[in-house]
C-alpha cells in the first residue's frame, strides 16, 4: 500500500467497477484500529515464518519438483473447494456479504483445471486430501457452520496473497517445470476476472474496514488470521516431508542443458577450435558469479525479493 488515499479510494462509484460503494472513494486515512491494519501488523510474525519454510524458499529459487508441485495443487484444491463452499452458503453473512466476490477471487474450477492436466481427466480417482490439508479443511468446515464471520480472515489470507506473491510463483512455476506458456497447469493463479490487482486488494482492504466489528471481535479475527498461517505451514511441512522421499529432477529453468560446470567439451556451446575464446555464456555466467562482490549483490537482491514475497505478500 503506498497512501491512505490509494488504500481507500479504489475503484470508485463512478463506473461502479466491483460493485464498489460510493463511500469507497471518501479517501479516508486509515487508522490503527481498522480491521485491515490489525490484519497486517498482527500476522507479521506469521509471515515471516511461513516465508521462511523450506517449502517455499525452495519454491522462491525454481527448486520445485513437478511431483510435489502436482501435490501441492491438489491440496490447494481441497482446501479452495471448502473454503469457497462456505463462503457460498454464507454469503449473506453481514461479515462476509461486502467480501463476496466470487467472480473474481474463486479458485476452485481454475484448481480442477490444474488437477485434471497434472493428473488426467480421473483425478477424481486419483488424488487424496493429505492430513494436514484435512486439518485445515476441517477447520474452515467447521467454521462455516458455527462461526462463518471467522471465515474473513482464511479468505483473506489466501486471497490476497494469491494476487500477490502468488503472481510470482506463477512464473517460477511455468519456467521451473516447463508448463507451457498458454497457462496449463498454473490457472490458479491466473485471476481473468481482476483487471488490476493492486486496486482490487486496495478495494478489498476497503471492504474490510467497513465491518461492523467491536474490538474483541476484531482480536478474533487477527488470531483467526494467525490460525490460517498456521495451517499452511503445516501443509507446506508436510510437503517438505514427502518431497525428501521424491527423486530429485533435472531442473534447467530455461537455461542451456548444463549447469555449468564438469568438462567443457560436453557443454552445448563448445566449438571445437573456438571454444576458449568464445566460451559458453553459462560458464562465463558461472564464473562471473563465484566472484565475492558478485555474490554479495546476488544475495543482496535475492533478500529484497524474499522480504517483499512475505507469505505470497499481502
Amino acid at each position: 500500500m503506498t497512501s491512505a488515499q490509494e488504500e481507500n479510494g479504489i475503484y470508485g462509484a463512478e463506473n461502479g467497477t466491483y460493485g464498489a460503494a460510493s463511500g469507497e472513494q471518501d479517501h479516508q486515512p486509515l487508522r490503527p484500529t481498522d480491521l485491515s491494519e490489525l490484519l497486517k501488523e498482527g500476522t507479521k510474525e506469521s509471515h515471516t515464518q511461513a516465508e521462511n519454510t523450506k517449502f517455499v524458499k525452495d519454491f522462491l529459487k525454481g527448486q520445485i519438483k513437478r511431483e510435489l508441485f502436482k501435490l501441492a495443487t491438489g491440496a490447494l484444491y481441497y482446501t479452495y473447494s471448502a473454503l469457497e463452499e462456505e463462503l457460498d452458503r454464507n454469503k449473506d453473512n453481514p461479515a462476509i456479504a461486502p467480501l463476496y466476490f466470487p467472480q473474481e477471487l474463486h479458485r476452485a474450477e481454475a484448481l480442477e483445471k490444474d488437477v485434471a492436466y497434472f493428473y488426467g481427466e480421473d483425478w477424481k480417482e486419483t488424488i487424496q486430501c493429505s492430513e494436514a490439508t484435512q486439518a485445515y479443511v476441517d477447520r474452515i468446515r467447521h467454521l462455516g457452520r458455527h462461526k462463518p464471520e471467522l471465515l474473513v480472515p482464511h479468505a483473506y489470507t489466501r486471497y490476497m496473497g494469491d494476487l500477490s506473491g502468488g503472481q510470482v510463483l506463477k512464473k517460477v512455476a511455468q519456467r521451473a517445470l516447463h508448463l507451457p506458456s498458454t497457462g496449463e497447469g498454473i490457472q490458479f493463479y491466473m485471476f481473468d476476472n481482476v483487471t488490476n490487482a493492486q486496486q482490487f486488494k486496495q478495494l478489498y482492504r476497503a471492504r474490510l474496514n467497513t465491518l461492523e466489528l467491536n474490538a474483541e471481535e476484531k482480536k478474533g479475527m487477527v488470531e483467526e488470521a494467525n490460525k490460517a498461517f498456521r495451517f499452511n505451514m503445516q501443509v507446506f511441512e508436510e510437503l517438505d516431508k514427502i518431497g525428501s522421499t521424491i527423486p530429485d529432477e533435472a531442473q534447467d529453468g530455461g537455461l542451456p542443458v548444463h549447469d555449468g560446470k564438469g568438462d567443457l567439451r560436453k557443454c552445448p556451446y563448445y566449438a571445437a577450435k573456438d571454444a576458449a575464446t568464445s566460451g559458453c555464456p553459462l560458464h562465463s555466467a558461472m564464473a562471473l558469479t563465484g566472484r565475492p562482490e558478485v555474490k554479495a549483490v546476488l544475495a543482496a537482491i535475492a533478500a529484497a525479493i524474499a522480504a517483499t514475497i512475505a507469505w505470497y505478500l499481502m
